[in-house]
């Protein structure tokens, strides 16, 4: 499950730090998928898979697990666990010792990494532990980097371009596969082309939420936490047109959120805001890109986004583009 990314006021938060392009350490990659109950703070694990490579890429052993969330599973229309098929499985403290061995000393690697990152380092924590992670690589964004002929930014299409076979889409162990086959390609062709590993810090996150009951005929799993409006001045630039992949933003694009991130999302905003970008708060075919971390969530912005083809990138990916934004062809 892809997802998000979460925060609200008031509490600590993750902070972005810069990518740190180098070569992978020596004790190699950790390739991570979970599945959650949800996209939220207070979201859990509910099955973890780890496939472990070498520093070249090459698979040196696979783990999973089912985690029993201690409450609702969320959308079993996706990941197809039920309350009953977990209720037998593993607590994530009882589990914890185990994932911490699969992770130790490693790069960890998923698509959308900030997502699996924040969920995991929270069961970390709600475990009294710090997960053994000192850097993540996202595969969004080497994606990207490399410069992949993708239609989007799935996992499924990365793994048809490298000719790999999904078996079970939303498993954790049949992600996590899928991707570490699809990442040794394209860790070799980073190799070859000298385009360097988009790693970053892991900065381990505390803020755990609360396990609070839904209201009433309210859904459990969407994580969404209520935020009014800032009201900001106009933007100065008019929009340019669409983001392409491959090229930066510009000053004037429109930019959407949706979903939670692990960045406050009013820090989030201003960023894009003093970058020279318009904050935009719905989703139309004039919108230049929609960022969030769930992009087949069952939102308003990423259900518009899809039907009219706005672009569409995780957190991990805007946070790189925000760096270097073109001037406005105007200005």
């Amino acid at each position: 499950m892809q997802p998000i990314q979460p925060e609200t006021y008031g509490v600590p938060r993750t902070v972005p730090v810069p990518a740190q392009r180098s070569a992978a350490p020596a004790g190699g990659f950790a390739v991570v998928d979970v599945e959650t109950t949800g996209l939220g703070r207070s979201d859990r694990v509910i099955s973890a898979g780890v496939y472990q490579l070498d520093a070249d890429g090459d698979v040196t052993d696979h783990w999973y697990t089912l985690v029993n969330p201690e409450r609702d599973p969320g959308p079993v229309w996706i990941h197809g666990l039920t309350a009953e098929l977990l209720s037998s499985a593993p607590t994530f403290p009882q589990i914890v010792d185990d994932f911490a061995a699969r992770l130790e000393n490693r790069v960890l690697v998923a698509h959308n990494a900030l997502f699996d990152w924040n969920m995991i380092s929270r069961e970390f924590s709600r475990a009294g532990r710090r997960a053994p992670v000192e850097q993540r690589l996202c595969t969004m964004v080497l994606s990207r980097d490399l410069r992949l002929p993708l239609p989007n930014g799935k996992l499924s299409s990365l793994a048809a371009h490298f000719g790999v076979r999904q078996r079970h889409a939303h498993n954790a162990l049949d992600d996590a596969r899928v991707l570490a086959e699809a990442f040794r390609p394209s860790l070799h062709l980073a190799r070859d082309g000298g385009v360097p590993l988009p790693l970053q810090n892991c900065v381990a996150v505390t803020d755990l939420g609360q396990d609070e009951p839904p209201a009433p005929g309210r859904s459990t799993w969407t994580g969404a936490t209520y935020r009014q409006t800032k009201k900001r001045p106009p933007c100065p630039y008019p929009n340019p047109g669409r983001w392409e992949d491959g090229k930066p933003l510009v000053q004037g694009m429109r930019v959407a959120i949706s979903g939670d991130t692990a960045t406050d999302r009013e820090v989030l905003e201003d960023r894009a805001v003093e970058a020279g970008l318009h904050i935009a708060t719905s989703v139309s075919r004039l919108t230049s890109l929609l960022v969030t971390n769930d992009p087949d969530s069952w939102s308003g912005k990423a259900r518009k986004a899809r039907e009219v083809g706005t672009p569409v990138v995780g957190e991990d990916a805007f946070l790189q583009l925000l760096r270097e934004v073109a001037p406005h062809p105007g200005a």
